[in-house]
């Protein structure tokens, strides 16, 4: 059987509701795919494996998103990674292209697989419209991973725009497959809540690609749980990353978006990490609201209708919560994984974790 999301297990984050399923797609017209690579074992060798890779790739909306443009911002706690597109992001406030995710090395593949993508819809783009500049970000997931054999390529990029589901799988997939999290297995984990404001609904998603921590920090629910498992102790050299992706419906600007991107910091926080100097701490936040065609030639004034900032308060607490529940969403469903040189990360053993938080008053 295949193992169950923290919620499933009884673990609660917070006394806001969930979306429907309880992801980032829960935001209308938000999409997920992966492209999964897994081959070889035993000794590293460089260009053949182990491979242990792949990428996510988030759709923020059905259509064309070069031609229709979501607000977005971008956040970094610790800037020990990379952010393609961050400044085009910062200048703007937009983010027109998906968003991809996949091992340190990779990014560049992933970058022109995604300029790809969107200069096949885009006839005009670079000849009478703009360039084209892709939104890429990653983890280092060489402890498991034949980094160095640059095996994530373009077309890899297509094939997880293709996967795109409103089904997000977690765990070990897409740029997930070689990541590790508190010295167990990481990868894709992903929550969602839903905000009332004023009698009016709202969606807020949040994805991980959690790559990031020791062992010793973890907590799930406030239970030092990481101290507290007698298991498998394997310990990588460097403390990773993760990149943390904010989506919502809710009618906020760039601004405002860069608001929730900072509390992604407080969520990690609650599952223990500290933001390790050696940690990439990314996050990018986009709102589906206020979606204006850049084509529009008509027109010279655009309108947006935006929530005032004393109403987004219960938006930073969904997010803070949805962020602890994705990374351990992502640590529930990873399984163990071996790779390159027999290197292990072993998932976290549920029975115990599930034990420990009994004895903690959790989990009745």
């Amino acid at each position: 059987m295949s193992r169950p999301r923290a919620r499933e297990a009884g673990v609660r984050f917070g006394s806001l509701s969930t979306g429907k399923k309880n992801s980032i797609a829960d935001v209308a017209g938000v999409s997920v795919g992966h492209s999964t690579l897994r081959r070889g074992e035993g000794k590293l060798v460089v260009g053949e494996g182990p491979v242990r890779t792949g990428v996510t790739v988030v759709v923020p909306h059905e259509g064309d998103l070069f031609r229709r443009p979501v607000k977005g911002a971008y956040y970094s706690l610790n800037g020990c990674g990379a952010l393609i597109g961050a400044l085009q992001i910062q200048e703007f406030g937009l983010i027109d292209t998906p968003i991809g995710l996949t091992n340190t090395m990779s990014i560049c593949a992933v970058g022109e697989g995604l300029v790809r993508y969107t200069m096949d819809r885009n006839p005009l783009a670079g000849v009478e419209e703009d360039t084209i500049i892709p939104i890429v970000s990653e983890c280092d997931d060489s402890y498991l991973n034949d980094a160095r054999g640059l095996h994530v390529r373009p077309e890899h990029v297509f094939e997880a725009i293709g996967n795109a589901s409103s089904q997000v799988e977690e765990g070990s997939v897409g740029a997930g497959t070689g990541m590790v999290c508190h010295d167990f297995k990481g990868g894709i984990g992903t929550a969602s809540r839903a905000i009332d404001i004023k009698g009016s609904e709202y969606l807020l998603g949040v994805l991980v690609l959690a790559n990031h921590g020791n062992r010793n920090d973890l907590l799930v629910d406030g239970v030092p749980v990481g101290r507290l498992l007698d298991t498998l102790d394997p310990k990588r050299k460097e403390m990773g990353s993760i990149v943390t992706i904010v989506a919502t419906d809710a009618p906020v600007d760039a601004r405002q978006l860069k608001g929730l991107a900072k509390r992604v910091s407080m969520g990690l926080g609650m599952t223990g990490s500290c933001a390790h100097k050696g940690s990439g701490d990314i996050m990018i936040a986009f709102s589906t609201a206020n979606v204006h065609d850049r084509r529009q030639t008509d027109k010279h004034i655009v309108t947006d209708k935006l929530l005032v900032d004393s109403e987004i308060s219960n938006l930073y607490r969904g997010v803070v919560d949805a962020t602890a529940e994705s990374v351990t969403n992502a640590l529930f469903k990873a399984e163990t994984e071996k790779g390159r040189d027999d290197q292990i990360a072993p998932a976290l053993p549920l029975e115990p974790t599930i034990e420990i938080l009994k004895a903690h008053g959790r989990i009745e």
